[in-house]
């Protein structure tokens, strides 16, 4: 007695959609490019020859939509059009596998090289994985991550800590982690090490924001034109507050407070290499006994066309101001 399976009847038979479909596809995809998609494979499966018009019928959608899923579809190669016509639909699975790895006849020193970074590289990136994806990690992740490597030259601790660092913030995304690694590499972050004292920086950072606000009264949030200046002086200068707190105590005014006017106080004491409160208070004094010299000088030549000595423009800058 032979037996036979029948399962061409449509009624029982199933098709099957790899999972790499839902992880890289769906969500960068139209609803209804995904709608044509899902009903090419199911044809597929009979070698259905169909034309686009019916096409177009069966789906209820627009000519000029169908033809620019089919076009979409082929630019990410997930089908393939034949020469003679028609499309052939091609494997996801195989399809990321090319694009993940591609062959190659003979390796040469540089390969070698560059394999042995890799294989620290692909532990960090599997500890990634395990750490947070639960080990469901989507392939494209994998290339993303070695492209931040190449892009910021970050060692395998720091692209684990960067991680951490958006997932401790419900940020873990794409567009999250190159917002915080373009931060990180503009900081010059290499290693743990650096990114160590780059978070050290930060907190410094903030504790000299929260000190200033205080000190000038300020209730409300820093605006984003005010933080950059902080930032220069505390990042770009590294003054420390007891510097910064020099320049805030000869503000002129308590009603209309000017970051502007405090940024070029500081400035001129870091164009004139002034590091420390010291050597600012020395600076300072200095000016002064400048100043009371000159109005000696002043009064004795008062009707004289005698040229008095110019202190750099600082009078200007001082003219109005407390301290």
């Amino acid at each position: 007695m032979k037996l036979e399976q029948n399962d061409e009847s449509s009624l029982f038979s199933t098709t099957k959609i790899p999972d790499i479909f839902f992880s890289e596809y769906l969500s960068q995809s139209s609803g209804d490019f995904i709608k044509v998609y899902l009903y090419i494979l199911f044809l597929s499966k009979y070698n259905k020859d169909i034309k686009l018009n019916d096409l177009s019928k069966k789906l209820a959608l627009p000519l000029q939509t169908i033809q620019e899923a089919l076009k979409y579809w082929e630019e990410l190669e997930v089908i393939t059009k034949k020469g003679t016509g028609g499309f052939i639909v091609n494997n996801l699975q195989e399809v990321e596998l090319h694009k993940l790895y591609s062959p190659k006849v003979s390796l040469s020193t540089e390969d070698i090289e560059r394999n042995q970074k890799n294989k620290y590289r692909a532990s960090s990136i599997e500890t990634i994985n395990r750490s947070f994806f639960q080990g469901l990690m989507s392939p494209s992740w994998y290339a993303d991550i070695s492209m931040w490597f190449d892009k910021y030259g970050f060692d395998e601790q720091v692209m684990i800590a960067l991680f951490n660092y958006c997932l401790k913030r419900s940020a873990l995304h794409k567009n999250y982690i190159q917002v915080v690694a373009e931060a990180w590499a503009n900081s010059n972050v290499k290693t743990f090490s650096d990114l160590e004292a780059y978070f050290q920086k930060q907190e410094t950072l903030q504790k000299i924001e929260k000190a200033i606000q205080k000190k000038l009264g300020i209730t409300r949030p820093l605006t984003g034109y005010e933080k950059p200046y902080i930032e220069k002086w505390v990042v770009d200068y590294s003054y420390s507050l007891d510097v910064i707190e020099i320049a805030l105590k000869r503000n002129n005014s308590r009603t209309n407070i000017s970051f502007e006017y405090f940024d070029k106080m500081l400035s001129d004491w870091h164009d004139r290499n002034l590091k420390t409160a010291d050597d600012v208070q020395n600076f300072l004094l200095e000016y002064k006994k400048q100043e009371k010299s000159k109005k000696e000088l002043e009064k004795k030549a008062k009707y004289n066309n005698f040229e008095q000595r110019s202190y750099d423009n600082f009078d200007n800058l001082y003219a109005n101001s407390q301290g």
